[in-house]
């Protein structure tokens, strides 16, 4: 696949989606990443070397010029001279370095152009780079971050199934049976003062009715002696 190819697919990549179709995203990045880098080398390498090619025209451009002016100085000598044949000739010579100084002109044009488009072809390529690597960087710690909840979830578990986990809730379960055998020992308690208090209190009542009998009883006595002496 030429560099042309390359960087055209790439440019024209849509990375969400390609991460999101992807088995392995972090793996599919870094290829991508790699891909870009490559491309980007050969870019700046080729731009590299058209920019070489243009200060090569650009320096034979200005020889031309310099021998065209140079053949017409000869031309004006030689018709000085009355050497029309001479003149002649220096005009051709000149007529040849003009030629070259088109072509040279078209060509450094053409250069300047490659060499335009080469700068925001790698400038695309570099903004792409970025944002590729700015999602490897979030594929990356999504990586890590993953990781480390399996590794807390393993240990969650390894401590659920452990000896240890279970000694622990063994040993919960008897402190529990503990306090439960306290409130029902608290509970009797309870029960017990609150039933004597009872009968305390029934005690009394029952005091007190004898209490009043007797009074009854005591009051009635007299009334019956007076009763009988009549």
């Amino acid at each position: 696949m030429g560099i042309f190819t390359r960087f055209r697919d790439i440019i024209n990549s849509n990375i969400n989606t390609m991460l999101e179709k992807a088995e392995d995203p972090e793996k599919l990045i870094k290829l991508m990443i790699q891909e870009m880098e490559d491309t980007l080398v050969e870019l700046k390498a080729s731009c590299a070397g058209a920019m070489a090619n243009r200060t090569r025209i650009a320096r034979k451009l200005e020889e031309c010029r310099e021998r065209a002016t140079d053949w017409e100085r000869k031309a004006r000598l030689a018709l000085q001279k009355e050497r029309e044949d001479l003149a002649r000739e220096a005009l051709v010579e000149k007529q040849h370095f003009e030629e070259e100084i088109a072509r040279c002109e078209r060509e450094l044009g053409e250069f300047v152009q490659i060499i335009e488009q080469y700068q925001k072809d790698i400038q695309q390529l570099e903004d792409k780079l970025d944002t590729a690597r700015n999602k490897h960087r979030v594929l990356v710690e999504r990586h890590i971050q993953a990781n480390r909840r399996k590794r807390a979830q393993s240990q969650i578990r390894t401590a659920e199934t452990s000896d240890a986990f279970l000694r622990f809730e063994q040993f919960e379960s008897r402190v529990d049976r503990m306090q439960a055998d306290a409130d029902l020992i608290n509970s009797g308690r309870e029960r017990k003062l609150e039933s004597e208090i009872n009968r305390l209190e029934e005690d009394e009542a029952i005091e007190g009715e004898l209490e009043r009998l007797k009074r009854e009883m005591r009051e009635r006595k007299p009334k019956e002696r007076s009763e009988t002496t009549d």
